[in-house]
């Protein structure tokens, strides 16, 4: 009797032995079946990776992304990688090349209007300064879209700007023991956050170096402003943002007739940024059209009143041409000048010109004028500015360009 309890143990692990067999072909079944598959397909089945598609951790880990130069914005793609390719800038690209040599690079605040190369400016000399390699470690930036108040630079900046710098072995690259910390739009912080990052600036000046941007160097507070080289950073000429553009015109193969490129030129007003991107959308829209690219084209995509228009309502104020030859139209000779005046803002309001665009076109279109006396620009300039006043308060922009607009036809009038 007491063998048939040692032959029942034996049939019980038997049979969970063969469980555990038959569970582990069937597991191997798929695998087994992709190599049948691999052999009966030759060649063809060694070609393909056997890697994982998805490779990490988290959610959205996937593969390495790539970005294609050619779907890049042309803002992005053609921005300066070094220095030298900096436009206009002599004297700040100047300044900067001779702290490459020294690697003895102090706080730096670049202020100037928009578009002028301050980013990439900066940018370019981190580039050139670390190297591929040392520059996501070595280099923070952050921008106005980032919240920056005094909570951030207590802790973010302060911890970035306190952490030791590694030494570089790369003797391509011979970097300088420092980072860079760069605050974009720093002009938007708050007065707490740049009294906060004064003490920051002082304690850690050893192991790193802070450059300011900002469009308005008198909202920096004055402690900052003082521990910082500035370099202004003047609008584009007319001379630099053309070879700029021309060399853009040939690398993308676009064709760009020179009464276009003088309206993108005159539309961009300083701003080599906005002229790029006004460059790519008349592209893509000739492309798109399969129409040339035109001065009007060029001033339609960039939101200005076109010249034709401006020079009708400069017509109804009195304003004309040195090429015209002064005459009137029958219909406009019929009516009152206050009737010529209505009509023409009425008929610029309904193509829906922005009224403070008009504006500042009128100033142009006034102001430059030889023919308009000295006394009546005078006049004009004040009207203009009580009209963008009232605009900006939020005033009828159809009243309140009527009303300007009458005030400068008797300003003309009288001389």
């Amino acid at each position: 009797m007491a063998s048939k309890p040692a032959n029942a143990f034996a049939a019980l692990f038997a049979g969970a032995k063969a469980k555990q067999s038959a569970s582990s072909k069937a597991a191997a079944a798929p695998d087994d079946a992709v190599d049948d598959d691999d052999e009966l397909m030759g060649d063809d089945a060694t070609s393909k990776p056997k890697t994982p598609v998805f490779k990490g951790s988290g959610l959205g880990a996937g593969p390495r992304h790539f970005v294609d130069p050619a779907n890049q914005p042309w803002v992005e793609k053609y921005r300066p990688k070094n220095l030298g390719e900096v436009s206009a800038q002599d004297h700040t690209v100047q300044v900067l090349q001779k702290t490459l040599g020294s690697s003895n690079l102090p706080h730096m605040l670049f202020y100037g209007p928009p578009g002028t190369g301050k980013t990439s400016t900066i940018l370019a000399l981190c580039k050139q300064l670390f190297g591929p390699q040392l520059y996501r470690s070595r280099v923070l930036e952050l921008n106005a879209s980032d919240e920056r108040g005094i909570s951030v630079v207590r802790e973010k900046i302060k911890n970035f700007a306190k952490t030791t710098v590694t030494t570089n072995h790369d003797p391509t690259y011979p970097a300088p023991p420092f980072k860079i910390i760069i605050l974009d739009e720093a002009d938007s912080m708050t007065q707490d956050a740049q009294s906060a990052l004064r003490r920051i600036m002082e304690n850690h000046s050893k192991i790193t170096r802070f450059c300011l941007i900002c469009n308005y160097v008198t909202r920096i507070i004055e402690p900052i402003a003082s521990r910082c080289s500035k370099f202004r950073f003047k609008p584009l000429d007319t001379g630099s943002t053309g070879m700029r553009l021309k060399e853009i015109c040939l690398a993308e193969k676009v064709d760009c007739p020179e009464d276009a490129l003088d309206a993108l030129i005159r539309t961009s007003d300083g701003d080599l940024r906005r002229a790029i991107t006004y460059l790519q959308s008349a592209s893509r829209l000739a492309s798109a059209t399969k129409e040339p690219i035109t001065a009007v084209t060029v001033q339609e995509i960039g939101g200005v009143v076109p010249d034709g228009v401006m020079r009708t309502l400069g017509r109804a104020l009195g304003v004309r041409d040195e090429e015209e030859d002064g005459d009137v139209e029958m219909g406009e000779a019929k009516m009152g000048r206050f009737e010529r005046v209505r009509m023409a803002v009425e008929k610029v309001t309904r193509e829906g010109y922005s009224a403070v665009q008009v504006l500042s076109q009128l100033h142009d279109l006034i102001i430059l004028d030889p023919l308009v006396s000295p006394r009546a620009k005078a006049a004009v300039a004040l009207d203009l500015g009580q009209a963008d006043k009232a605009l900006t308060d939020g005033a009828d922009e159809e009243l309140q360009l009527l009303n300007c607009c009458a005030r400068i036809e008797r300003a003309v009038r009288r001389g």
